[in-house]
Formats: C-alpha cells, sequence, structure tokens
C-alpha cells in the first residue's frame, strides 16, 4: 500500500506579496509581456538615453537645492564666509546661493553638477532630435512623438532660463533685464505683461518668487509629463532599426529588455552620470561669488546667456535698431522682428515631419531607418538649419568674437547679418552635393568591390586596381533604401476632355515633391542586370 504525500512547498512571504500584488495589479502579464521586448543595438540610440538620464539628474540634484533655497527679493546683509562680499546688501536669494555654496555640504558641486546637467540635457536633446530628423525616425507612425520630443527640448529652454535667473546675480539679472526689454516690445500688452511678471517697475519684488514656482513646479512636471509620454510611445511603436539583412518594417532586430539591455542602460546611467559628476568638478560654471549681486544700474563684462539661448539674444544682437512711430505708439522692430523669427525657425522643426508628409504623400507606416544619403533634400535642409542656428549663435557672442580674436565688433556683425541668409543655402547646395556623391559612392561599391589598395599589372602592361567584393550583407544594406518617383500634375484634362483645375497648393506640392525626388536629388540604385555583367566580365572591374 502507498500513500501520496505533498512534497510541494509553501510560498515564500515574498511569493505571497507577489501573487496579491499580481493578483490586484496584473504586474506578472505586464511584465511577461514587456521585459522580453526588443531594443535595436546601435550606438546612436544612446543619445536618446543621455537625455533622459541627465533629465532624471537634474530632478535629483534639484530636490537636493530647494531644500536650501529661499526664493525671495528681500535685502539681507552678507556675512558669510565668502570675505570679499561681506558687509555688503544683497537679496536672500542670493545669499542663500551663496550659502549653498559655501557652507552646505556638497553643496557647490551639487549646484555645479545640476547647471551641468541642464546643459548637456539641451545639448543631448538637440542632437538626438537631429539624429532622428537625418535618419527619417519621425515619419508616420512616429509624429506625435516627434512633437513631444520638439516640446521638451523648447520647454526645456525656458526651464534653463528660468532657472539659471534664480541666483539673482548680476549675470542673470541682465539676462533677465534682456527678457523683459523683449517683453516691452510686444505692442499694446507689453507694458502690462511686464507689470504682471515682475509686480511692478523692473526688477520689482516678486520675479524670483514667481520664477521658482515655474522652475521647480510648473515646467518641471509639463516635461516629466512629456517624458513619460514619450516613452510610452516608443514602447508602443517600438524602435525604428537601420536597414540590413533580415530587418523588415515588420520586425525589430537587437537585445531584450530583460536582462540585457536594462544592464547595458543601468551602467551607462552611472557612467553619464560619472561624466557629468567629473565635469562639474573641475570645470566651474556660474561662480556667483565673482560676480556679484544683481544692481540694476550695473552689467557684468562679457554677459553671455547659455548656448541654447545664444541664439535668440544673436537675432536682436544683430537686428538693426529699426524703429516706427504710429498712432502715438512706437514700434521697437528691431526686437518684435527677431521675436517673430525666434519661433518660427524652431517650429518649422517642429512641424517638419507633416510638411514631408504632405510633400511627399507617404502615408504609410515606416519602422527602418534612412541613411541620411539616401535622402539628400531633407538632410541639406537639416544642415541649412543648424547653420543658421550656429551662425546666429556667433552673432548673441559678438562681444567676445570681437575682444578674444581681436576683430572688430561690426565687422562681426554684418558677417552675420549676411551669412544669416547666405550661410544656410550655401549649406544646402554643399550637403546636397555630398549626399549625391555618397550615393554614387555606394553605387560603384556594389557593383565593382571595395578599393583593396592592391596594383596589379595585366600581361598587356596596364596596371588596374584589385577590388574586393563585397559580402551579400553588405550589398543589401547598400541596396535596401526605397527611391520614389517624383510626382507629376495630372493631365490638363480628364478622359472626356474636361480641363482640370489644379488648385495652386497641389502645384506647389508637386514643385516641392520634384525638389525631394527628381533626376538630381537621387542616384539610381544599381539593377540586378548592371550587377551581373559586371560579375560576367563585360564590365571593368
Amino acid at each position: 500500500m502507498s500513500t501520496v504525500t505533498d512534497t510541494k512547498k509553501p510560498a515564500s512571504r515574498g511569493e505571497r506579496v507577489a501573487d496579491w500584488a499580481d493578483g490586484r495589479l496584473g504586474i506578472y502579464s505586464l511584465a511577461k509581456a514587456n521585459l522580453r521586448k526588443i531594443f535595436p543595438d546601435h550606438w546612436s540610440f544612446m543619445l536618446g538615453e543621455v537625455c533622459l538620464y541627465s533629465f532624471l539628474i537634474i530632478i535629483l540634484t534639484g530636490v537636493y537645492l530647494t531644500m536650501f533655497f529661499h526664493p525671495s527679493m528681500n535685502e539681507v546683509e552678507y556675512t558669510g564666509p565668502f570675505v570679499p562680499l561681506q558687509g555688503q546688501l544683497m537679496s536672500e536669494a542670493f545669499n542663500s546661493t551663496m550659502h549653498i555654496s559655501f557652507e552646505v555640504r556638497g553643496g557647490l558641486l551639487i549646484r555645479q553638477i545640476h547647471h551641468w546637467a541642464a546643459l548637456i540635457f539641451l545639448a543631448g536633446m538637440f542632437v538626438h532630435m537631429m539624429r532622428v530628423f537625418f535618419t527619417g525616425a519621425f515619419r508616420k507612425p512616429r509624429e506625435i512623438n516627434w512633437l513631444f520630443g520638439f516640446l521638451l527640448f523648447f520647454l526645456g529652454m525656458f526651464t534653463g532660463f528660468t532657472g539659471y535667473s534664480l541666483p539673482d546675480d548680476l549675470l542673470s539679472g541682465t539676462g533677465v533685464r534682456f527678457m523683459q526689454g523683449a517683453i516691452l516690445s510686444v505692442p499694446i500688452v507689453g507694458t502690462y505683461l511686464s507689470m504682471f511678471l515682475f509686480g511692478g517697475e523692473f526688477p520689482g519684488g516678486d520675479f524670483v518668487a514667481r520664477f521658482y514656482s515655474a522652475h521647480v513646479l510648473l515646467l518641471p512636471g509639463i516635461m516629466l509629463g512629456l517624458v513619460v509620454a514619450h516613452l510610452i510611445l516608443v514602447f508602443v511603436h517600438k524602435h525604428t532599426h537601420f536597414e540590413g539583412p533580415g530587418r523588415t518594417n515588420k520586425n525589430v532586430v537587437g537585445m531584450p529588455l530583460m536582462p540585457v539591455y536594462m544592464a547595458k542602460a543601468g551602467g551607462f546611467f552611472f557612467l553619464v552620470f560619472g561624466v557629468i559628476a567629473i565635469v562639474a568638478a573641475v570645470a566651474s560654471i556660474n561662480p556667483i561669488w565673482g560676480i556679484g549681486p544683481y544692481r540694476p544700474d550695473q552689467v557684468s563684462t562679457g554677459a553671455q546667456p547659455d548656448w541654447y539661448m545664444g541664439f535668440a539674444e544673436g537675432l536682436i544682437r544683430v537686428m538693426p535698431g529699426w524703429e516706427i512711430n504710429l498712432w502715438g505708439h512706437t514700434l521697437v522692430l528691431g526686437v518684435m522682428i527677431p521675436l517673430a523669427i525666434f519661433p518660427v525657425v524652431l517650429g518649422v522643426i517642429g512641424v517638419y515631419p507633416f510638411i514631408e508628409s504632405w510633400i511627399t504623400g507617404d502615408k504609410r507606416e515606416h519602422h527602418i531607418s534612412q541613411r541620411p544619403r539616401n535622402a539628400p533634400t531633407r538632410t541639406a535642409f537639416g544642415v541649412a538649419w543648424i547653420t543658421a542656428y550656429m551662425i546666429m549663435l556667433v552673432g548673441g557672442g559678438n562681444d567676445l568674437w570681437a575682444t578674444h580674436f581681436h576683430l572688430s565688433i561690426n565687422a562681426i556683425t554684418w558677417f552675420v547679418r549676411i551669412f544669416f541668409f547666405l550661410g544656410p543655402v550655401i549649406a544646402f547646395v554643399i550637403t546636397k552635393r555630398i549626399c549625391l556623391g555618397l550615393q554614387r559612392r555606394d553605387k560603384d561599391k556594389v557593383l565593382h568591390g571595395r578599393e583593396s589598395g592592391i596594383i596589379k599589372r595585366l600581361p598587356h602592361g596596364e596596371f588596374v586596381e584589385v577590388h574586393q567584393p563585397l559580402s551579400q550583407g553588405e550589398r543589401y544594406k547598400l541596396t535596401a533604401h526605397e527611391q520614389y518617383d517624383a510626382a507629376a500634375l495630372p493631365p490638363a484634362v480628364d478622359e472626356n476632355g474636361v480641363e482640370r483645375k489644379v488648385g495652386r497648393m497641389e502645384k506647389l506640392r508637386v514643385k516641392l515633391n520634384r525638389g525631394y525626388y527628381g533626376a538630381d536629388s537621387q542616384i539610381a540604385k544599381p539593377t540586378a542586370e548592371e550587377f551581373k555583367e559586371i560579375e560576367s566580365g563585360h564590365g571593368h572591374h
């Protein structure tokens, strides 16, 4: 006679907690569906991670700094350890920043990490967006995610501006004064906006507290929501991946989220944190003790904004001081026009996915990234945009360029004025020619192979270079990209002889489409017949 014994061990406390949570939250099924999600293994995807990790560092260090910062403009006398400023009157905001820098344990390092992380976050956002732009990773179904990223960059600019204005030092105060002058130039409502923002005549007594609320609550809250939405859409749409064997619009080739990608991501977070900490420890930024508290009647020598605001300042610095008097009111065109151009230049990039979709008429989903050379017009447009941005960045620092390189500030200003219009055109033409040249090179490599550097003499005395044939995978990678036929207007009359009416917008769309896909905008891919002819020995090899 035998008995059956239950050898099943009782569940541990951890297992019971996990079962309890799974029964109410569905964690197991959620994790099972998502922890094996595939992520492409390409270095360019790390740019987005740099943005995410620097944003987390900003939040962590910002929480620490809020414990010691006093967002008040009440005047106090400085009695801290920095002797040159002892006895001077300053705002509580400046005094608390000095306290953080010299008396709080680790305070100066945290301040430096916070500021450097903000700069790296925006630089990472800029480069990440350009990677997405140049590879066409913004196409359907990712247009909304592109808008989220654009809004993150736009809000990050103003979050950074409000942040570096909080210490109320002479440098940041000069920047705030610059912003207040721009607000005053707005017709009709400019004065009211300035009085509302500053609580009276500049500098008022409230702007630090109001900037503080926007900097630590309003803007970061919106940005955090955008980050979460951005990541959710990345999971929903999956990552794009580059052309190659086995890669299609219906799959993703790479590593699973667990455990490979999570291990790499965790290590990369600490690497980013470590690099930012090292930079913050050895490279001083915003040393307010050497600048002093803000005084409305003083301006810092060589006052410059952070790089992401240099474009806006450059527009105003190089703009002629035009004014128009209408009905007893003065319109300051020297400030109004740059204020109108700045959001337009940024906004064109923000809505570009919808512009390209309209031009090309391509409504399909795309999950394979393009090589920039295979979209010459788009790549040239992106380089032209960056060129305009960088030229205006030079304009924003024209005084420093003049003093450091012993140049005329007027010459620099006129250079920026001229090349703001001419530079992007030159960059567009050169970039497009480079892309077409690279396409020809790819075609030649597919047909003739890679140059080996080995020179061979033929029996009849001719010297030729031996070419190494590409592998099948390499040939596929160079020929997998799609090529489109340029659009054309419909016939002037339909099949019944009735004249067609073609609108102006449709004519414009066809014209722009030819600029994207015309004969001078793409090099035809090598055909199978051309390759077979070369392989058979009839072509030059």
